[in-house]
């Protein structure tokens, strides 16, 4: 069967196929809602459901609580219309020329950043041209039909080039191949530009961003591009990791803050061993964001990294004054697997 979706806000109508979820159906009809993971475990696409019954699909459960759903409140990544919807759903204006492709590429670097990082760049064929927003993701088509979801960590440059950070995962089926068996020239599969986390270039909000781990790979993306296209509103980088170690481009996150006024940068530590001699900021980030900046009412947060991280940070932010519709993330789980 097709049921008819459509978006209060806008107006705008869609039809969802029987297989399709409501995210998947309004991506193939070319309206971006706000998404992240795709697989029930971020939050990113939550919205209201105005009118109709809906097929929940599955999820973590502490992502979508009871309480949430009494209020209308769905996932959209994994809601099956049972009936024609209405949808209280924010919409994210793209450009058209931001096209979701099924690209081969090709590694032509391979660059350890720390002890459990490692920099995998791709190249593109000469002939596909390949269109992304600074903060999107890929994900890495597996022989097994799998997929492996990895930030962007580079904005669009000529030569059609995309650099991953990717995170060795314990026992994990990828990135073990990616750190121990994978080599430059060896051929991938990805499908992207993916998600909806990218800077908003029609906003003067001053601009707080925290990355979590490899979080700061879409982060660096988004500043790069900034730097790029010499946007100069004030932006504070919180980049939180367990020890110095695993802040494994630190050096250019302090090259940024020293060559561009407008650019602050504060790493901040959870795991501090006295030996080492730190003097930085230790704890959780987002407390030390806080600590920095009590009220958020006029600010634009940009937050990456693990749900726990982004879970947390969230609650706070809100309390502490941040808008809602000036909150975006990016959050991720290292070992989750996508279903093709």
């Amino acid at each position: 069967m097709v049921f008819q979706v459509t978006l209060s806000k806008s107006g705008n109508q869609f039809n969802v196929e029987e297989s399709e979820t409501v995210l998947d159906a309004a991506l193939r009809t070319g309206y971006v809602i706000p998404y992240s993971c795709r697989i029930g475990s971020c939050g990113s696409c939550k919205a209201r459901i105005v009118s109709g019954s809906i097929d929940y699909g599955e999820y973590e459960g502490n992502i979508l609580t009871e309480v949430e759903r009494a209020q209308g409140i769905a996932l959209l990544c994994q809601a099956h219309p049972l009936e024609d919807l209405v949808v209280d759903a924010r919409e994210v204006a793209v450009s058209e020329e931001i096209e979701i492709k099924m690209l081969p590429c090709r590694v032509v670097r391979l660059e350890q950043l720390n002890h459990d990082v490692m920099g995998l760049s791709l190249k593109l064929p000469q002939n596909q041209q390949f269109n992304y927003l600074a903060g999107q993701y890929i994900d890495i088509l597996l022989r097994d039909g799998r997929r492996r979801s990895f930030s962007i960590a580079n904005a669009p440059k000529e030569g059609g080039e995309l650099e991953l950070h990717v995170r060795r995962v314990p026992d994990g089926f990828f990135t073990n191949q990616i750190f121990n068996t994978m080599k430059e020239r060896d051929l991938l599969r990805f499908q992207g530009p993916l998600g909806t986390f990218f800077l908003r270039q029609d906003s003067d909000r001053p601009i707080l961003l925290m990355a979590g781990g490899t979080g700061f790979a879409p982060i660096k993306a988004i500043v790069e591009q900034a730097i790029e296209k010499d946007i100069t509103r004030p932006m504070h980088l919180f980049w939180g990791a367990r020890t110095e170690h695993d802040l494994y481009l630190d050096e250019m996150a302090r090259y940024w803050a020293v060559q561009h006024e407008h650019i602050n940068y504060t790493p901040v530590l959870s795991e501090v061993e006295p030996e080492n001699g730190w003097s930085g900021e230790t704890g959780w980030v987002h407390d030390v964001l806080l600590a920095h900046y009590p009220s958020l009412e006029q600010h634009e947060v940009y937050m990456s990294g693990p749900p726990p991280m982004i879970d947390a940070a969230h609650a706070a932010f809100l309390e502490h004054g941040l808008p809602d519709e000036h909150l975006y993330y990016d959050s991720f789980e290292f070992s989750a697997d996508v279903p093709a």
